[in-house]
């Protein structure tokens, strides 16, 4: 292998939201590389800072922006060596353009890569559930999202009750560690959107596969985290072959 290949298709996770989370994207890349050998693994530069602000109370106008934690983080997977940039963490991805524009580098969209996935297992005539924060539902983040080329996808969401007593506290149980709390809340939820008639569920919320996943659910899932793994694998490795 040539010095040029062995630098090539660095992927840059800007992480720490929640840092979880980010180890559970972490381990989806490594999931997804077919590797035999410590060298044939993806080269990777991880930037975990959780103290970025709260995105939903960003989103509400109740607290501070995260767009300059989110640039001065890039800026450190950039010095670092990245050439391409992932976020694991959906409600982030209101500040995506701003982002890439300021950093300059390559970008995956979480949602898009989730979009692709469940459009493949469910069909595009299929009403697919969504679980995510009340700031990716009310942005518009998935709703309003369609990737060129895909049909538009037909929603099914949880209530103002189901995600008041539900998905936002499950999502908060598993950011604090209480894992079982918020695998009741969130199986709860996914119930409620089987039985209005979804086929399928999307897991639009980095911490919702760490208690929700297709062992458990009482649906097929189509979990974003491990979707946008999967493609960040692929570009690193298009890379790769490229300056071999």
């Amino acid at each position: 292998m040539s010095d040029s290949s062995a630098a090539a298709g660095v992927v840059g996770i800007l992480g720490g939201m929640g840092p979880l989370a980010t180890i559970d994207f972490m381990h989806k890349m490594l999931l997804a590389t077919p590797a035999a050998t410590d060298q044939e693994h993806v080269p990777v530069v991880v930037s975990s800072i959780p103290q970025v602000p709260d995105r939903n109370q960003a989103f509400r106008g109740d607290g501070e922006s995260p767009l300059a934690a989110l640039v001065a983080s890039g800026r450190r997977l950039a010095g670092a060596g990245a050439q391409m940039v992932v976020m694991p963490c959906n409600t982030a991805h209101l500040w995506f353009d701003e982002l890439q524009q300021a950093l300059e580098l390559p970008m995956l969209h979480l949602v898009d890569a989730a979009l692709h996935d469940a459009v493949a297992l469910a069909g595009p005539s299929a009403r697919i559930g969504l679980l995510a924060t009340d700031a990716s539902l009310a942005s518009g983040l998935y709703l309003n999202r369609r990737p060129q080329g895909a049909p538009a996808v037909q929603w099914l969401l949880p209530t103002a009750r189901e995600m008041l007593d539900w998905v936002m506290p499950g999502i908060a149980a598993v950011k604090a560690g209480d894992l079982p709390g918020g695998a009741d809340r969130l199986l709860a939820a996914a119930l409620a959107l089987k039985q209005r008639g979804a086929s399928a569920l999307v897991l639009g919320c980095t911490e919702i596969p760490l208690v929700l996943d297709a062992a458990n659910a009482p649906l097929p899932v189509i979990d974003a985290t491990a979707a946008l793994a999967q493609r960040a694998v692929a570009w690193s490795l298009g890379q790769r072959r490229q300056a071999a």
